[in-house]
């Protein structure tokens, strides 16, 4: 079976999505046409994140991050207003264990008033009125801004206004090979488009070798999963952070409080051993795991951005009493034996760049002409969804 198409997006993750709808938006005359090796959109890590709308604070100016973070906070704040999707406006506060985590706090207080973001530092006396269980030294950061969301839901209510729209999505159908240009082979046909998008999360380095990008990145993926307070109690009402380290992207063991109310502390940053190391076997795949174990493998013994200190780290988490142990440094008082229950996890596409050794931070954008390739779209990727798909389609018009 061969087919034509203006646009084909690979990958109905949460930047598929947003990005086929831009395109409809901008050429709705044109035939979209999206494909998804999945039976349904969202199924690995844009329906698997925390769903908290991040502030973008975080980030340094010069980064794309800082600019679509904050901006995408707001865009994702309207179209759940507008489509009659849940959020919870939990907000967040960032809080220093130690004296020495202060010029971190107020580093960060720096990016977000550079970044236009709504922060300010508050004392302890304002912090419990915020939250009155949150505990910090001396000094937390505020940020009212920060919220949560289902992401599943908002995933899905862009599934349907595509279709309703027009643009042909293909479920069960995964790509296989470039053919030549840009036209592909897939699990059910062929399709030969004039403009290609790689939106494939933890396949994106591999698709875009096909076309000759991401010579110097690989895909390392790194399993999170977050602990469920199970009492009845609510001994958290906003999101609480730690100070994070600003030289990795991970930002630590946080309380999280979900669009319906619920305590979750995590997530963990686990090294999984093949792209979809979900659990036990699942999705095993043998020529993935002696790739990514080598790859590991090099970084831990080199201790690339401290990788092996982050390894040793993070299985420890597996001990739910560690796990949760780790959160509780963060508030007052809190039953640790709550948290019983383990939810769904997710594998984060993390970049590292096989020069240097080094993660990725921001975005990775490759491509030409023909071709546009999403190689780094991590956390807070969900948040910046509608400005990045943005600047994606401005970049297509351009070439």
């Amino acid at each position: 079976m061969f087919e034509e198409c203006d646009y084909l997006v690979i990958g109905a993750g949460i930047i598929g999505l947003t990005v086929a709808r831009k395109l409809n938006q901008r050429y709705p005359a044109t035939q979209i046409t999206l494909i998804e090796k999945e039976p349904d959109v969202a199924l690995h890590s844009s329906g698997r994140n925390s769903g908290v709308l991040h502030a973008g604070f975080y980030y340094t100016a010069d980064s794309l991050k800082a600019k679509l973070t904050r901006d995408g906070n707001a865009a994702m704040r309207k179209y759940c207003q507008q489509n009659g999707l849940r959020i919870n406006e939990c907000q967040k506060v960032v809080v220093t264990q130690t004296p020495e985590e202060l010029p971190a706090l107020f580093e960060l207080q720096k990016r977000g008033k550079t970044n236009g973001v709504d922060v300010r530092m508050i004392d302890e006396n304002e912090l419990a009125e915020i939250d009155p269980n949150a505990r910090t030294h001396q000094y937390a950061l505020y940020s009212p801004t920060t919220a949560t969301v289902d992401p599943i839901e908002v995933n899905q209510c862009l599934k349907n206004e595509l279709i309703k729209k027009g643009v042909r999505i293909y479920f069960v159908e995964s790509y296989l090979k470039r053919i030549s240009g840009n036209k592909i082979q897939t699990s059910k046909r062929v399709i030969e488009s004039k403009r290609l998008i790689n939106t494939a999360g933890l396949y994106a380095d591999r698709i875009a070798r096909d076309f000759g990008y991401s010579q110097d990145y690989t895909i390392i993926p790194f399993k999170g999963i977050y602990l469920k307070y199970s009492r009845e109690d609510k001994p958290v009402r906003t999101n609480i952070y730690p100070v994070p380290n600003l030289k990795n992207p991970f930002l630590g063991v946080h309380y999280t409080i979900t669009v319906d109310g619920a305590i979750k502390i995590g997530p963990t940053a686990i090294p999984a051993f093949w792209r979809e190391n979900y659990s036990g076997l699942e999705r095993f795949d043998a020529r993935e795991m002696v790739e990514i174990v080598a790859r590991e493998a090099q970084l831990f013994l080199l201790n690339s951005f401290g990788f092996r200190d982050l390894a040793f780290e993070e299985i420890q988490k597996y001990n739910r009493s560690y796990f949760a142990n780790l959160a509780a440094r963060l508030v007052k008082s809190i039953d640790v034996k709550g948290f019983q229950e383990w939810t769904r996890p997710g594998i984060r596409a993390q970049l590292v760049n096989t020069r240097t050794l080094k993660l990725v931070m921001d975005f990775v954008v490759e491509g030409d002409e023909l071709s546009t390739h999403i190689l780094n779209a991590v956390s807070p990727a969900f948040t910046c969804s509608f400005p990045f798909a943005k600047m994606i389609v401005d970049r297509i018009v351009k070439a």
